[in-house]
């Protein structure tokens, strides 16, 4: 497809999308966001993809939602928005989502990140949730997705005094997995993304969900969901490649079946 506000190309088994609308840092429109899921949701179902990247640009990552966009909504306009289901589709991606981030990700760029699955940031990257500072709060997951993954207090903080953090900041947190050099940010993902389409696409993908209903279950439902998961894979040509290749002393050839 032809996009106006993305980039998207293949490299090998990697999908990679990158945010492009530099003029106003990658401020998350309805159009452009429509681009991206587009674009995911069709590496997600090609059979010859196996991770996907999500990157923008070196001045940011995304700076956030469009604010002209917000500015003359009112309760009832936010109320009957397709934004939500938008955010849904984007959690429901079934491949891994490996986020390559320089710049700014503040407000519903920092959500977008953390809707990604691995996420390498750049050193001089900026994070944060700053939508207190316009007298609203983050409405896309933030409060969840960062309590989720930095815990009570931290998440109170950035969130209610919108302060950015460094990627050094946010890598102590727990909120990003690498930091590297800006300009190794997106190799990095790469590399990352290349070692994953190694593996069993099917045990891939099993193993993202068994991760995902840990945030959302009680432990007991993600236990049971996890071994019913575990033994599913038993009847999968791959898992009987991969455990004849390490008997072998050999790599193994995933086919995906």
């Amino acid at each position: 497809m032809e996009y106006k506000l993305i980039k998207a190309w293949t490299e090998d088994a990697i999908g990679l999308v990158q945010l492009n609308r530099p003029e106003v840092r990658n401020a998350l429109n309805q159009e452009m966001f429509e681009e991206l899921l587009t674009a995911l949701e069709g590496f997600d179902a090609d059979p010859a993809i196996r991770c996907m990247i999500l990157t923008g640009g070196e001045r940011a990552f995304s700076a956030g939602a469009d604010i002209k966009q917000m500015v003359k909504l009112g309760p009832v306009d936010q109320m009957r928005s397709p934004a939500p289901a938008r955010w849904e589709r984007m959690r429901r991606l079934k491949k891994p989502v490996v986020a390559a981030v320089n710049g700014f990700a503040l407000g519903g760029g920092c959500e977008l990140m953390m809707c990604c699955d691995i996420i390498v940031a750049g050193e001089t990257a900026r994070l944060g949730q700053p939508e207190i500072n316009i007298g609203i709060m983050p409405g896309a997951g933030g409060t969840q997705r960062l309590t989720r993954a930095v815990g009570k207090f931290r998440a109170m903080e950035l969130i209610l005094t919108g302060r950015h953090v460094t990627a050094a900041e946010a890598h102590a947190m727990g909120l990003v997995n690498r930091v590297v050099a800006p300009e190794l940010v997106l190799d990095e993902a790469r590399r990352i993304a290349r070692e994953i389409a190694a593996k069993s696409p099917i045990a891939v993908r099993s193993a993202k969900e068994c991760v995902l209903k840990a945030q959302d279950a009680p432990l007991e439902v993600g236990l049971e969901f996890e071994r019913k998961m575990f033994a599913l894979l038993f009847a999968t040509e791959d898992k009987a490649e991969g455990m004849q290749a390490f008997l072998e002393k050999r790599e193994p050839k995933f086919k995906g079946t």
